[in-house]
């Protein structure tokens, strides 16, 4: 049975975790109907509240493992351990999700990503706020302007064939994908330490030559709790400094082998 690893990194969730396990409760109901499975990572990047308890009070409701960093590490880390965790214990033909654990997202969307992906024959599928049909509710104007630049800059000076939205967490991999990706990068797949590590794996993918496809998606930030964790500026300029040295080196060869299967 193909499985859905769904990888959460963490960082003082201890509120908005529930609420986001309960939608993967529903989740892996709508999988079984399909004839797959659902395996759910909590990377827990040394929070100090009770995050990694609100994660284990659905142990046995779900299939989940917490992963605990003792420090926090950031969310390049926390992306990368979750990310080693699926790919250690995942077939070729299962798929690895990632999305932020604040419940902006809705795991419920991993099912039209997973279509997406065999559909479009697709490596990577991205849940898109600028796909036709995507949007953001409860984002800032500034917010938003900053985002929308930041993905802009991406497909101008690295752009990846099929995607928009560059920054978006939310996204479904093919796992044999991910681990030619990883035997290639080793532990340099993922670098950045911070945000911008999202746009790095994609970067890092995409132009490789993964095949990327998007599906629309509506961002729920008004169901947030607490502030963003993002630091505007630094961030910004951490994408400028991602372009440049990424541009500046050469890049493994992720293409699909022939003949592989669709997931």
């Amino acid at each position: 049975m193909k499985t859905l690893w769904s990888v959460l990194p963490a960082y003082n969730e201890e509120r908005s975790l529930p609420p986001l396990l309960e939608r993967h409760l529903a989740l892996e109901s709508a999988l079984r109907g399909r004839g797959a499975g659902l395996h759910v990572l909590v990377v827990d990047d040394g929070s100090r509240d009770g995050t990694a308890a609100a994660a284990a009070a659905f142990q046995g409701r779900l299939a989940l493992g917490v992963i605990p960093h003792g420090v926090i590490r950031g969310l390049g880390a926390a992306l990368r351990t979750g990310l080693q965790a699926a790919l250690a214990r995942a077939a070729d033909g299962d798929v690895i999700g990632t999305m932020d654990a604040d419940d902006t997202h809705d795991p419920a969307l991993f099912v039209a990503m997973w279509d997406r992906l065999a559909a479009e024959r697709a490596d990577v599928v991205i849940a898109s706020r600028y796909a036709p049909g995507g949007g953001e509710i409860g984002l800032t104007p500034l917010r938003s302007l900053l985002s929308r630049g930041a993905s802009l800059l991406l497909s101008l000076a690295a752009p990846v064939r099929g995607a928009r939205d560059y920054t978006c967490g939310f996204r479904l991999y093919r796992v044999a994908t991910l681990r030619r990706a990883a035997a290639a990068w080793g532990e340099g797949l993922i670098e950045e330490p911070g945000f911008t590590c999202m746009a790095e794996l994609l970067l890092k993918l995409g132009r490789g030559g993964a095949a990327v496809a998007e599906t629309p998606l509506v961002l729920r930030y008004d169901r947030k709790e607490g502030a963003s964790k993002m630091k505007m500026t630094r961030t910004i300029a951490r994408y400028f400094s991602l372009v440049r040295r990424l541009r500046a080196r050469p890049l493994p060869d992720l293409r699909n082998e022939p003949g592989a299967p669709a997931a």
